[in-house]
C-alpha cells in the first residue's frame, strides 16, 4: 500500500507543549516538505508550574543540538541534583530523592542490600551518605560529570535543570520559528469536522481566518481545545488516586544563592514548592480544597516565602487523571491538554518530551492507522499509570496523622503494580522496574527509604562476601563520595563561571 505522507501539522497553542513539539518537528523534519504551523493568541497565559525538569530532558536539549550554557543564560537557569522532600514522613524529617546512585553495586546486587546487611548488624552511617549528588545538593554545590574521571562518583553526575518555563518556550519559539515554523497569533473561534470521519478539517480564528491542517496537535492546556471540546473524547479522573485539586503559585524574591535541588514541603492540606532560578524563586502551593480554604492556603503558601513576593499568588484548578484516548483521529493532546499530575516529581515537562518521542516513532500518514494510535495510547496509558503510582507513594507512606489530609492519604488505594513494589521491597529489600518505567531503581529505594519503609531482610547473596569484606567496601565507597563533594565548587561560583544570565533579561511575568 503506497503511504500517503502529511503534509501539513497544526499546533494548536503555544507554551512549553507547543513550542517543544514545534521545535522537535521542526529539527526532526528538517527540509522535508512538512508544514508546521502553531497558533496562539498572547491574551491567554500559559501555566507556569513546571519549572522543575528530571535528567531526561538533557536527551531533548541534546536532540535539538542547543548549546547547554546558552540555554540555561536563556532561562535564568539553574541545575538540579535532586528533590529535597520536608516533612512528607513526620513533621520535622526530610529526605533527598537524588538523580544519583547510591554507591557502587557488588557482584551484580544492587549496593543497599549490603547497606542493610550492613544496618541490621549495627552499621549507624545512613543510606544517603553513599549517594554524591546528596551530599552536594547538601552543601550547595555542583559540577557537570568529568569525563577522565569514570571510576570516579565525579564521573557519574545525573543532573537536570530548573528553569523559567515562560523563558524556555520563548527560546525554544525562536529555534523553531528560525528552522520554518510559522506562528500565527490568534484565538480559535470555531473547530470543522469532517463530517463523514469526525476528523479535525481545520479551525477558524476569531478573525474569520481558517486554518486548515492534516494533522492537528493540542497544546491548549487544561481546556483540551480539540480533544475534549470538539472530539468529545472524556476524562479518566484520578481524584481517588491523589486528591489535590488546587494550586498557587507565585515568584518571589532571591535571598541567597540558588540551591542545586528543588524542595517538596508537604503541609497541613497538600504541599509546597520551592524551585530557585538565578532571578527569582518560584513557588506554589499544591492542595485539596475539600480540606483547606483558598484563602488559608495562601496564606500557608505567602507565610513560607524565602522573599518577598513579586506578584500575587496565580490560582489553579485541576482534575488529576487524563484524557480517555490521547490520540484520537487526527488529534494528538501533548502537555496538559492530555493529562494533568501534580508536578511533586518535576514529570510535567518529561511527559511532554516523552510525548513527543512517542509520536515521532508512530508518527502517522494522512490514512491515520488505528494500529499506531492504538500503540501510542497503549504506551502513554501505561506510563501514566506508573507515573501515578510513584507519586502516590509519597502521600500513602506516611506516619503523618496530625491533619484529616493526611489521615486520608494513609489509606490511599493501592493499584496492582504499586502493591506489588511494595510487598518486594517490605520482604528482602527488592526494587524492580518495570520496562519503560520512568523512575527507575535508585527513584523507588529514595523514596521507599526516605517514607520509612524498612525491609524485613535483604538479599541472600550479600552474605557471600563477609561481613568485614562488606564493612570495608562501604568505609572506602563512602570515602570516595566524601573526597569527591570537597572536589566540587558550589552551584553559585559553577552558574558564575559558566552560565550566568545577563541582569536585563526579561523577567516572568505571568
Amino acid at each position: 500500500m503506497p503511504v500517503d505522507p502529511i503534509r501539513s501539522v497544526l499546533i494548536v497553542g503555544g507554551g512549553t507543549a507547543g513550542w517543544m513539539t514545534a521545535a522537535a518537528l521542526a529539527k526532526i523534519f528538517g527540509d522535508q516538505a512538512l508544514d508546521i504551523r502553531l497558533v496562539e493568541s498572547e491574551q491567554i497565559g500559559t501555566v507556569g508550574v513546571g519549572e522543575a525538569t528530571i535528567p531526561q530532558i538533557l536527551l531533548f536539549n541534546r536532540m535539538l543540538g542547543i548549546d547547554e550554557n546558552e540555554f540555561v543564560r536563556a532561562t535564568q537557569g539553574t541545575f538540579k541534583l535532586g528533590i529535597e522532600f520536608v516533612n512528607w514522613r513526620r513533621e520535622g524529617h526530610s529526605y533527598i530523592h537524588p538523580f544519583g546512585s547510591y554507591g557502587s553495586d557488588m557482584d551484580g546486587v544492587m549496593f543497599h542490600h549490603f547497606w542493610l546487611h550492613a544496618r541490621q548488624r549495627g552499621y549507624e552511617v545512613d543510606l544517603p551518605e553513599f549517594c554524591l549528588q546528596i551530599i552536594a545538593a547538601r552543601q550547595g554545590k555542583f559540577l557537570r560529570p568529568v569525563p577522565d574521571a569514570r571510576n570516579s562518583p565525579l564521573g557519574h553526575i545525573a543532573y537536570a535543570f530548573q528553569f523559567d518555563a515562560s523563558l524556555y518556550a520563548a527560546y525554544l519559539r525562536r529555534y523553531a520559528e528560525g528552522r520554518g515554523v510559522t506562528r500565527t497569533e490568534g484565538r480559535i473561534a470555531n473547530t470543522r469536522l469532517d463530517p463523514e470521519t469526525g476528523h479535525v478539517q481545520g479551525v477558524q480564528l476569531e478573525n474569520g481566518e481558517t486554518i486548515e491542517a492534516d494533522f492537528f496537535i493540542d497544546c491548549s492546556g487544561f481546556r483540551g481545545l480539540l480533544i475534549e471540546q470538539a472530539l468529545k473524547t472524556g476524562y479518566e479522573d484520578w481524584s481517588s488516586w491523589l486528591p489535590c485539586n488546587s494550586a498557587l503559585a507565585v515568584p518571589s524574591e532571591n535571598t541567597g544563592p540558588p540551591s542545586p535541588y528543588t524542595r517538596a514541603t508537604a503541609r497541613k492540606a497538600g504541599w509546597q514548592w520551592r524551585i530557585p532560578l538565578q532571578h527569582r524563586t518560584g513557588n506554589g502551593h499544591v492542595y485539596c480544597s475539600d480540606h483547606i480554604s483558598d484563602d488559608e492556603a495562601a496564606n500557608i503558601l505567602l507565610s513560607n516565602l524565602d522573599g518577598p513576593a513579586l506578584r500575587d499568588p496565580l490560582q489553579l484548578r485541576f482534575t488529576t487523571g487524563h484524557r480517555k484516548k490521547f490520540w484520537n483521529k487526527n488529534v494528538l493532546a501533548i502537555g496538559l491538554s492530555a493529562g494533568f499530575m501534580e508536578p511533586l516529581e518535576s514529570t510535567s515537562i518529561h511527559l511532554i518530551q516523552s510525548g513527543i518521542a512517542r509520536l515521532m516513532t508512530l508518527f502517522p500518514d494522512r490514512a491515520f492507522n488505528p494500529v499506531d494510535i492504538d500503540e501510542y495510547n497503549r504506551l502513554t496509558l501505561q506510563e501514566y499509570d506508573y507515573v501515578r503510582d510513584f507519586l502516590v507513594l509519597h502521600y500513602r507512606q506516611t506516619e503523618r496523622d496530625d491533619s484529616e489530609f493526611w489521615r486520608y492519604c494513609r489509606n490511599l488505594p493501592l493499584t496492582d503494580h504499586l502493591a506489588r513494589k511494595l510487598a518486594l521491597y517490605q520482604t528482602n529489600g527488592r526494587v524492580s522496574r518495570e520496562k519503560d518505567e520512568l523512575f527507575n531503581e535508585t527513584s523507588w529505594l529514595a523514596v521507599l527509604d526516605g517514607q520509612g519503609v524498612v525491609p524485613q531482610g535483604h538479599h541472600p547473596l550479600v552474605t557471600g562476601l563477609g561481613d568485614a569484606e562488606v564493612d570495608a567496601r562501604l568505609e572506602q565507597i563512602l570515602g570516595a563520595v566524601r573526597a569527591s563533594a570537597r572536589q566540587m565548587p558550589s552551584h553559585a561560583d559553577f552558574i558564575a563561571n559558566q552560565c550566568a544570565a545577563p541582569a536585563d533579561i526579561q523577567l516572568f511575568q505571568a
